[in-house]
């Protein structure tokens, strides 16, 4: 098979997104170049670019989102605020692309690739491992992490009758008090490029939730929430949840949809109306929102909080994987 491998840009990866012809797998928002390039403009690495694509004739088959230090390869991303990541590659090609990559990379003076997170599904280890190992590369991966995930029912009922009797009480009984305690609006807002507004009120919010969140949102950290926040804006993708109590806002969800799935990506409240659940309440209300919606498919995202299991995730394992190429 005739295999090019070509250097790109963040401009020619939104080209091919955004082209109808495209046939890859961009099957999670962590791998969207809208979210690459906010990541790399945010955080500015000491690293060297290294974007790659294999073109069959001129059909791009596969897309590599990598950065190299010395002689290691590893994704576009960091585990901090990337869940999990992966190479985009199109259906039934990944041993043409991943033979064509190595073979590169190799040509490159890279010898290691060191991939985290990986996701059951991620073409990193469903096709990429098998090459390796046909080349005699050494391959180490472990699970390291988990992602906490559901399949939505088609009513709220259902979605309840899921839940363990205990669970299920539990979400009833916080409703019942939420609406007791006066005028209670909730609504999953889409935002649009002037968002400031909105984003500005969530990070203020996320501060004060916990210190640990105040502590975690470093000025690198707040400058990718606002980068990606206008990226993904733009792209359709970004909703926030807000949950107001008496017209004061009380807890916010940030949220990304993608492909008929919500990604819960981060939350914040008000710890004055912690009295009332507000902030498993901001998840309960927008489960229940995106069940009317139709949704298909939710998505708590990397990390094992005990909520997640509450209200319904099922845990799935995020790998490292680890490759030599010598």
């Amino acid at each position: 098979m005739d295999l090019k491998v070509t250097e790109e840009s963040f401009t020619s990866l939104d080209s091919c997104w955004q082209h109808p012809g495209c046939h890859l797998n961009w099957d999670s928002i962590f791998v969207l170049p809208p979210w690459l390039r906010s990541w790399w403009q945010a955080f500015q690495p000491e690293t060297k670019l290294y974007l790659r694509a294999v073109r069959q004739a001129s059909e791009i088959i596969g897309i590599a989102p990598l950065q190299v230090k010395g002689d290691t390869a590893s994704f576009i991303g960091s585990n901090d605020v990337c869940d999990y990541l992966d190479f985009v590659v199109s259906p039934g090609k990944g041993q043409y692309f991943f033979t064509a990559l190595l073979d590169d990379l190799a040509q490159n003076g890279i010898t290691r690739l060191n991939l985290e997170y990986l996701h059951p599904e991620a073409t990193a280890l469903t096709d990429l491992i098998t090459v390796a190992q046909q080349k005699n590369y050494r391959t180490l991966c472990h699970d390291d992490a988990l992602s906490l995930e559901m399949d939505l029912p088609a009513t709220w009922e259902d979605y309840l009758a899921r839940l363990d009797k205990k669970e299920r009480h539990e979400v009833r009984r916080k409703l019942r008090r939420l609406e007791s305690a006066g005028e209670i609006n909730y609504h999953c807002e889409a935002a649009s490029a002037g968002l400031t507004g909105l984003l500005d009120n969530f990070l203020n919010l996320f501060a004060l939730s916990f210190p640990e969140k105040a502590e975690f949102m470093t000025a690198p950290r707040e400058a990718f929430f606002r980068t990606v926040a206008g990226a993904m804006a733009a792209a359709g993708r970004l909703h926030f949840g807000i949950l107001k109590v008496n017209r004061t806002t009380a807890a916010m969800t940030m949220l990304f949809e993608y492909h008929d799935t919500v990604y819960l990506y981060n939350s914040a409240f008000d710890p004055a109306f912690s009295y009332l659940s507000v902030g498993i309440m901001s998840h309960v209300l927008c489960i229940r929102e995106s069940i009317q919606q139709g949704r298909k498919r939710w998505n708590f995202l990397k990390g094992d909080e005990p909520y997640k299991y509450d209200l319904g995730g099922t845990a799935v394992p995020l790998h490292r994987c680890q490759i030599t190429m010598i």
